[in-house]
């Protein structure tokens, strides 16, 4: 690992440190983590699987990514907003996601609360990408896991019926998202998502 924090990979390809510990990893960083995600249900998804992995390790939900798909209807939240009783007793019982009661129980309301947003003519992925910093920080060494702005999204969020969303989930979120770009300066990554970015901020001008 360079003194940067980066780390080169098979393929020669420098990387942010953790992006190149598992294949899985790898493939998250290069063709995900930080690339702009701009609709409500890809925005419900990654707050979903955010809010999993509290307490747990990122890689336990890359691996366990499609099970909570399959799980989630898709992370439709139209459909998972009208799951019931039956659903919750379901999915205590699926192995092949994380069995956490009140995660569940979060994933359904937020679903409700995205499907409320969007009947009251308002959007999630507007209500998240409002809170894009001004002036960005550059990551470097003094990592951190929270900022004014995931305070304040958090707040918002909560204000509106979202559940297990603190402002660590969120600045999580904002990472996973595009919405900040976390990835180090020197990661063959940073200047492609930045690039993307500035497409999509064009394209919606």
């Amino acid at each position: 690992m360079s003194p940067a924090g980066l780390a080169e990979g098979s393929d020669g390809r420098a990387r942010c440190w953790w992006g190149a510990a598992t294949p899985d990893y790898v493939a998250y960083h290069d063709d995900e983590w930080g690339r702009p995600v701009t609709d409500d249900r890809g925005i419900y998804e990654r707050l979903t699987l955010e809010a999993f992995q509290s307490g747990l390790s990122w890689l336990t939900i890359l691996r366990k990514r499609e099970n909570f798909r399959s799980a989630f209807a898709g992370f439709e939240f139209e459909r998972v907003a009208r799951f019931d009783d039956a659903d919750v007793a379901r999915l205590m019982a699926d192995a092949g996601i994380v069995r956490n009661r009140a995660k569940i129980d979060a994933a359904i309301a937020n679903a409700g609360a995205t499907l409320a947003l969007a009947e009251e003519g308002e959007s999630l992925a507007a209500l998240a990408w409002s809170c894009r910093p001004e002036i960005e920080r550059v990551p470097g060494d003094d990592l951190v896991a929270t900022t004014e702005e995931s305070k304040h999204l958090a707040k918002e969020l909560k204000r509106r019926g979202f559940r297990f969303v603190g402002p660590t989930t969120a600045y999580a979120l904002m990472q996973a998202v595009g919405i900040v770009n976390d990835h180090l300066v020197g990661c063959a990554v940073r200047d492609e998502v930045e690039a993307e970015r500035d497409r999509r901020a064009h394209a919606s001008r």
